[in-house]
């Protein structure tokens, strides 16, 4: 079992209790009712209003700073140069295992981001629409290890970030449908130049590969990665499985359906082992070790709320 990062005067990180993270919530009212955070909520996860105020207003807050100051940054130095200054979008990276609440946390700082000045249009992509397809995925053998970071078409999801980076109009990226779990190649989302972009992935703070000149991570102004025990995150993908069993996978289109007529104690099984063959080492071998990485770290509790952050000194 993993245990979130220790932090002390030895590492480089700041440790922050969620009491002292809440003391420095902004003072403005939550602009964010219950209807919002229902559709916000992540599948089983326990997202309340005290959490968003708490934890994810203050990130929300600091994040803001960051964009600015690099806003500022960047302006000072195209008037240093000489040069016109160009808009370029400040880019999030959010990193974490399967089941651990990562897309409700993109979900949420894209909708508390755009609330603040300066950072009004906020765009989120997953790096779910980057996985090779599946009949390519088939071909190399990589379908029990979609999600690990070979599955991935690495070289388009560079590109499309460094033409973020560099202040491209329009940008596409592939789009990935959870219903049928493969890409679908009549659809994709555009990028149209955003104060912030946030990427949400399993791998995304990964970095070079050997030999390999640019990560993905390399493009990213902030990266956050979102922790928990191995045992908990174990837990939660179970009970995640269990409501997408009785609800997702009845649908006769899901990639998922021969699921849907499992007993419970059936499907528990099916979980317990797609965790222990697919996730869990995928965790352990590609996810966990770029933890370090991050620029910060929500700490989770058993109960999904966020126990303390790591940011890490500047």
């Amino acid at each position: 079992m993993s245990e979130p990062a220790a932090a002390s005067s030895g590492t480089p990180f700041l440790e922050i209790d969620r009491a002292r993270w809440a003391a420095l919530a902004p003072a403005a009212a939550l602009p964010l009712d219950e209807r919002q955070l229902i559709r916000l909520r992540g599948l089983g996860e326990p997202l309340e209003a005290d959490e968003v105020a708490d934890v994810y207003a203050p990130l929300s807050r600091l994040l803001n700073l960051y964009a600015t100051a690099r806003r500022r940054l960047h302006q000072d130095t195209s008037a240093f140069l000489g040069e016109q200054e160009s808009k370029v979008p400040f880019v999030i990276g959010i990193a974490g295992s399967v089941a651990v609440g990562k897309s409700t946390v993109a979900r949420l700082l894209r909708e508390l981001l755009s609330h603040w000045e300066g950072t009004p249009r906020v765009e989120l992509v997953t790096t779910d629409g980057f996985l090779l397809p599946n009949a390519e995925l088939e071909r190399r053998g990589l379908m029990t290890r979609k999600g690990f970071p070979e599955s991935y078409d690495r070289r388009s999801l560079l590109r499309f970030l460094s033409r973020v980076k560099s202040g491209v109009e329009e940008v596409r990226a592939p789009f990935y449908s959870h219903l049928s779990y493969d890409i679908v190649p009549t659809a994709e989302i555009v990028v149209r130049r955003p104060d912030v972009l946030i990427v949400e992935g399993l791998n995304v703070l990964q970095p070079p590969t050997v030999g390999g000149k640019l990560a993905v991570s390399d493009l990213f102004d902030v990266g956050i990665y979102v922790d928990a025990r191995t045992s908990d995150i174990a837990r939660w993908y179970e009970e995640r499985f269990l409501r997408l069993q009785r609800g997702a996978f009845a649908d006769p289109k899901s990639y998922f359906h021969r699921y849907a007529s499992l007993t419970e104690s059936e499907a528990r099984e099916r979980a317990r082992s797609i965790w222990a063959e697919i996730n869990e080492p995928n965790l352990v071998e590609n996810i966990l070790p770029t933890r370090s990485r991050a620029s910060l770290v929500l700490r989770k509790d058993s109960d999904h709320s966020v126990r303390s952050v790591l940011l890490r000194k500047l």
